[in-house]
């Protein structure tokens, strides 16, 4: 067994050698002289080799350590590599690897300040339910996208010390070169918030915000939209899309957009438990909706019987509409994108001359229809899941429950009607009236 004054006498030799302690301890003397005590063990079958430290009879001698204060790989006495061999052994015991634990805290220790892993605390953050400041499901989902396809490449293992805005602003410059402005001005959206959201975690974390010097008008301007389709555009496209080799159920899944006037990311997240048949309604919970508030969605039968054939076919997954590969996850966020831009180009390849138009632009063509068509605006807003900033909207906490029904069913018929080029005149009326009377009988 050894002894501080064994250790002392040991001397290098031409070759390293071990002399041995207790309990699978030994000391390793190299050729130039540095003595470091090892632990040879066995776990799983497999022979590992642990360096508990390097040998310093002063180590501690003025001021003893704790035990806890102890770490494998630091500089320590014979004693403290003794408490240290007992550590070891008790996690060999468990069936836990000293040494791959001691790597592993080392990564943990240099992956603590990578851009990378505040960014996933930050996504961690934004998430949970019990923030108060939790984005909406949609958003989050967007920035975790961009995030994935932009920014965890070629910043996620960096130093946040290590990301400068030059580096920053010419990342973006060629995301947008790839035809992604949007995305690109999120990236810089997204390398801000994870910076402001690290400071405040971490005071320690005294490093310049790349972010703070760059506007997005440096990386890409957009014009704001008000682009909202014509009866006759609806008609366009809707008889284009369907020549396409798009999978009929997408081509549905964009009319069931249409008909319900939800957001693009509530229709791609929505889930089975979400629909009542019975009541015809689809109730999204407030964990999914950008104002926090649950919004339930009146069916028209049109979107009901879209519904049915969902069912039909995807009666496996819990989602609306699954993705190809996948039935355990929805389909993608661009997905409805890229069959808008395929229906497109459909009615272009006729001749007709087409603006381009999004999934979102689907929502301001139904409000603004219903309102040349006479609705009320508040029933129109519901549907929108809007939220009235003004007084009137502090007082107004109606729902319209039924007016929307009937109105939602309305937008279905008028939808049908221009794609057989049909007046919706009558149909406007009937709608109308009928709305009203059972505002009377609520009365």
């Amino acid at each position: 067994m050894l002894t501080d004054t064994g250790l002392r006498k040991l001397r290098p030799l031409d070759k390293s050698f071990k002399v041995a302690d207790r309990d699978g301890m030994y000391v390793t003397v190299s050729t130039t002289g540095t003595k470091s005590f090892r632990y040879d063990y066995r776990l799983n079958g497999r022979r590992e080799t642990l360096t508990i430290g390097k040998y310093d009879d002063t180590a501690g001698a003025k001021h003893p350590r704790e035990p806890e204060a102890l770490e494998f790989g630091m500089t320590v006495s014979l004693a403290e590599a003794r408490t240290l061999l007992s550590v070891a052994r008790r996690l060999v015991e468990r069936g836990e690897s000293p040494s791959r634990s001691k790597a592993e805290r080392r990564q943990d220790a240099a992956d603590a300040l990578t851009f990378g892993r505040w960014a996933e605390r930050y996504f961690e953050d934004k998430s949970d339910p019990k923030n108060g400041a939790r984005l909406a499901d949609s958003t989050l989902a967007m920035r975790r996208s961009v995030y994935k396809r932009y920014l965890e490449g070629p910043f996620g293992k960096l130093k946040l010390d290590e990301i400068k805005p030059a580096m920053l602003m010419k990342h973006c410059e060629s995301v947008k070169d790839k035809g992604a402005a949007a995305p690109a001005v999120q990236v810089r959206e997204i390398v801000l918030l994870v910076y402001r959201f690290a400071a405040s975690k971490d005071k320690s974390v005294v490093v310049v915000n790349p972010a703070d010097g760059i506007r997005p008008s440096d990386i890409a301007t957009f014009k704001a939209r008000d682009r909202a389709l014509s009866p006759i555009e609806i008609r366009q496209f809707l008889a284009a899309v369907e020549t396409t080799a798009t999978a009929p159920t997408l081509r549905l899944a964009l009319r069931f957009v249409m008909l319900t006037m939800v957001r693009k990311g509530e229709f791609v997240n929505a889930t089975w438990d979400e629909v009542d048949f019975d009541n015809a309604t689809w109730t999204i919970p407030k964990e999914r909706m950008k104002t926090g508030k649950p919004h339930v969605v009146y069916l028209s039968n049109q979107a009901l019987d879209i519904l049915v054939t969902f069912k039909t076919c995807f009666s496996a997954s819990r989602f609306l509409h699954p993705g190809r590969y996948d039935m355990d996850t929805p389909i993608s966020n661009a997905t409805l994108n890229r069959v808008v831009e395929v229906g497109i180009a459909a009615v272009r390849s006729r001749g007709d001359e087409f603006a381009s138009f999004t999934v979102h632009d689907l929502r301001r063509t139904a409000s603004s229809l219903l309102n040349e068509a006479g609705f009320n605006r508040d029933w129109i807003e519901k549907c929108l899941a809007h939220e009235e900033g003004s007084i009137r909207g502090v007082y107004n906490k109606a729902e319209y429950g039924e007016q929307r029904r009937v109105m939602l069913q309305a937008w279905a018929d008028m939808i049908d009607a221009w794609c057989k080029g049909e007046s919706v005149k009558d149909l406007v009326r009937s709608a109308k009236i009928l709305a009203a009377d059972m505002a009377l009988d609520l009365n």
